[in-house]
This record gives C-alpha cells, sequence and structure tokens, in this order.
C-alpha cells in the first residue's frame, strides 16, 4: 500500500448523496497516514454533519468563508497555503461549473483559487448530468488548468439509473492520491542529502551546536524517495524518524559526517547539502568534566571543521553540488560568493531573521541560485518547498 504519510490533505466535500463515502475517504487516508482537514459546502451539509468529518480527521470543520474565528485561526488563506494537495470529492456538477469558471464565492472554491497545491476532483453526478454537453464542456478548463479528474466511475446510482457518474471508492482515491506525489523525476538516481546539525564536543557533558531542527533537509530527502531516487540521508543528532525509503546514517560530528558525505558522494548524481555543519570544534576535548573551579572565564580555542560540500564539489567524478547558505544579512551577496568559492552547481540561500521561518519552523522561503539565474520561492511548508526544489534539481541532471 502506498503511503501518505506526513502529507498534508485538504478534502473538500460538496453536496451529493456520495458525501457519506467522503467519511471513508477521511480514514482510508488518515491510515496511509496523511493529515486531513476538511472543508464543506453549506450544501454537503444537507447530507452529512461537520461533527461526522470533525470525529473522523481530528480537526475542526471548515464551512464558511467568512468565519471571525476561523480568520483569527487559520483562515481561507493560510489553509490553501496548509495544503499539500486538494481533493474534492464527491465534486459535484455544481461546484465543477462555478471552478470552472474562476468562481470564489464560497470558502471551497476560494481555497481552489488561492491554493498552489495540485487540485484533484472525484465527479459524482446523474449519469445524465455528466452526459450533458454543458458539464462535459466545463471538462477542458479544468484539465487546461492542470486539475486532476479522479473517475467518475460507471455502475447503478442512487437515482435508480445506471451510467458513468459514480464517485470512486475511497481506496481507489486514496490510492490514486498517494500516486501522484511519486513523480519519476528522480527515477533511477542515487541522492546524497545531508541534514540536522552537528556536536562538537567539548568534554563528555558539553557541545557546540546550532538551532537546526533537520526538518528541511528530511523533507528533501522524502521529496527525493518520493521521485524515485535511491536516497542517502546522512543526518546529524536530530528526533526526526526516517522518511519512508531513505537510508539513515547517523553522525554526530562534522569530521563524522564529512567522513560519511564523502563515502557516500562517489557515486551519486546528486549532492545536497543542507546540515547545518559546525564552522568549528574545540581544538582540544577533555576527557573528564570541566569544572568551574572559582573561575570567572575560560578561554576556548577553536579549529576549523572541514568544509564538506566543497569537498564533494572537488571530487571527481563530480555530482551534481548543491549548497545551502542560511544567512542573516546580505543574504544573496553571501550565497553568491559561496556558490563561486566552493564551485557549486547551485545554492540555495534563505534570510534567517524572518520570523516564522528555517531553523526550528515547518515553513521555509528561499531562493535557488545558479550560475545563470535566481528563482525565488515564497513562504511555504518545508515539505512543499522540498518537492518544488526536487523538481528543479532534477532538471541539472543530464
Amino acid at each position: 500500500m502506498s503511503s501518505l504519510t506526513n502529507k498534508r490533505i485538504l478534502l473538500g466535500v460538496t453536496g451529493g448523496i456520495a458525501a457519506y463515502k467522503s467519511a471513508e475517504l477521511v480514514r482510508r487516508l488518515r491510515e496511509r497516514g496523511a493529515e486531513v482537514r476538511v472543508v464543506m459546502t453549506e450544501a454537503a451539509q444537507k447530507f452529512m454533519t461537520p461533527l461526522t468529518f470533525q470525529a473522523l480527521s481530528g480537526h475542526p470543520v471548515h464551512t464558511d468563508l467568512l468565519d471571525p474565528a476561523a480568520e483569527a485561526a487559520m483562515g481561507h488563506i493560510e489553509l490553501a497555503r496548509w495544503a499539500d494537495r486538494v481533493l474534492v470529492a464527491p465534486a459535484s456538477a455544481d461546484f465543477m461549473a462555478r471552478l470552472a469558471s474562476g468562481r470564489g464565492d464560497d470558502l471551497l472554491s476560494t481555497l481552489c483559487l488561492a491554493t498552489r497545491a495540485p487540485i484533484s476532483l472525484a465527479p459524482a453526478m446523474n449519469q445524465g448530468m455528466w452526459q450533458n454537453p454543458a458539464t462535459q464542456a466545463n471538462l477542458e478548463p479544468l484539465r487546461r488548468r492542470g486539475i486532476q479528474l479522479l473517475g467518475p466511475g460507471d455502475g447503478s446510482q442512487a437515482c435508480g439509473e445506471v451510467g458513468p457518474g459514480r464517485m470512486l471508492e475511497p481506496e481507489a482515491l486514496a490510492t490514486a492520491l498517494a500516486a501522484g506525489f511519486e513523480t519519476g523525476l528522480l527515477s533511477g538516481r542515487r541522492v546524497v542529502i545531508t541534514a540536522g546539525p552537528t556536536r562538537e564536543a567539548i568534554d563528555p557533558v558539553r557541545y557546540l551546536s546550532n538551532h537546526s531542527s533537520g526538518k528541511m533537509g528530511y523533507a528533501l530527502a522524502e521529496a527525493a524517495a518520493e521521485a524515485g531516487a535511491e536516497v542517502i540521508l546522512i543526518s546529524g543528532p536530530t528526533a526526526l524518524p526516517a522518511p519512508e525509503r531513505v537510508t539513515r546514517i547517523d553522525v554526530i560530528s562534522a569530521r563524522d559526517m564529512h567522513e560519511a558525505s564523502l563515502a557516500q558522494a562517489q557515486p551519486c548524481d546528486l549532492f545536497i547539502a543542507a546540515a547545518a555543519v559546525a564552522d568549528y570544534r574545540p581544538q582540544q576535548y577533555l576527557s573528564q568534566k570541566m569544572k568551574k573551579a572559582g573561575e570567572t572565564q575560560r578561554e576556548l580555542t577553536l579549529v576549523k571543521n572541514p568544509d564538506i560540500v566543497a569537498d564533494v564539489a572537488q571530487l571527481f567524478p563530480k555530482p551534481i553540488t548543491v549548497g545551502f547558505a542560511a544567512e542573516s544579512e546580505q543574504v544573496l551577496e553571501h550565497a553568491r560568493a559561496k556558490l563561486e568559492r566552493k564551485r557549486l552547481d547551485a545554492i540555495i540561500a534563505n534570510d534567517i531573521t524572518r520570523d516564522g521561518l528555517g531553523f526550528n519552523s515547518d515553513d521555509n522561503a528561499v531562493v535557488l541560485i545558479d550560475r545563470e539565474r535566481e528563482q525565488s520561492y515564497e513562504p511555504m511548508s518545508k515539505t512543499q518547498l522540498a518537492r518544488a526544489l526536487i523538481e528543479q534539481l532534477a532538471r541539472y541532471l543530464p
């Protein structure tokens, strides 16, 4: 069974008897590891209650476009940003017509206009409505905008008629949704990614480190695996579980990560240095705990650690080598200098001073820089950002 682990699925439910299947669909999505939020139209609430979906999803159900309580917490724009994928099931003929014409007159249609996430529709309607020329004419603009149609199926319907228009079964929809995350862009490729912080021991108790959580590197590893790559994740100490289909190598210090990186980088096709590696380590490790002994200050001599990504970039044959530049000022200037100095193919720059982004956050905003151009990615979840970056980085490969 293909996985939806850690995927954020926004499920839209419109009016139709097939809405009862959507309750089972929530359960199927969560079984595969997805986090599900539900949006219901006014018509959908005539068939199923929001309380049912709240109990099944574990989250409040969103119903009103101009709900003051919702706007104070997760408004329609935040909800649109939150989703990795939007699935409307059932999608009624009326909703598809409004979406085709670009209407935004309720919460669900507004979300579909605002989201950057891919949208899938599971049509459900009477066979006559499905085959009506007006409904068929609405399919073309939807497909042209990249909206995916899942179904409909063919068979007996609640009205007693037989024909196309049945909503696909929940298990089939969950399987199709999971398959949509597997792009095949890196099929047959080997990708090595470093992630997390390193720890540079001072004595058996103390160490030097940084605020990196590893979330960005782990998201990149998951996205690369979804794209079909064999992924090696070299991870400093984090509390994160290894993504599925990813081989994790645990390290502690910068020298440990350096050794593992050079060992794994040949042969590999793409090396992404997302780890926040300590630039320096204590010159001397104390085998016993350092005591204060009445001292008011103590000097700590530091020596430079090896530069992992620069050394990988000097290998022959060299993988496509991508670095990260987490900067607090002159972000793009410092990133471009690193790109040249370390002979990288590309570098991903982010401003660590922006509130709610970067270290320990679930969201990030970056600029991908290579020798020809720059591409900005506005704030989004690290999961979404990782997929966008992997899609772009795959184009560097021959």
